[in-house]
């Protein structure tokens, strides 16, 4: 049996796509809330594509996604990333998770936008390696 560190992060299944949020997300929140409530979920994170960063693995097999993005408006003092999940079924849902966050008025104290990112990755790939298991 390999190592841990011969194992890859994330299953091949899903691929990584960070230059712009998926379509994917848009049409599945317009259907789930309308486009009213949709386009301020999350602070308007999947309708201006403006937040960033953000990371975002897609599974084509399934048309499945998964997406770090930050989740608070732009004028709170504390900022957090947030982690959301499009399954195969079609809907879209927010993965509950350790708090990875920062404070605007200290950004270069602990936690930094850059250590709240990096960990929110880390809780990221570890969704996808647990879901992989019940798909």
């Amino acid at each position: 049996m390999g190592s841990r560190s011969d194992q890859p992060l994330v299953p091949a299944v899903w691929q990584r796509h960070d230059t712009v949020i998926l379509p994917l997300w848009r049409e599945r929140l317009c259907s789930d809330m309308g486009p009213i409530a949709a386009g301020r979920y999350a602070a308007g994170l999947f309708f201006e594509d403006r937040r960033r960063p953000i990371a975002q693995w897609f599974n084509p097999a399934l048309n499945a996604a998964l997406l770090v993005g930050i989740e608070t408006p732009a004028e709170w003092p504390v900022q957090r990333f947030g982690l959301f999940y499009a399954p195969a079924e079609g809907r879209v849902l927010r993965v509950h998770m350790n708090l990875h966050e920062w404070y605007t008025r200290t950004p270069q104290k602990s936690p930094t936008e850059d250590d709240a990112f990096a960990g929110a990755i880390v809780s990221a790939e570890s969704f996808l390696r647990v879901e992989m298991d019940f798909i």
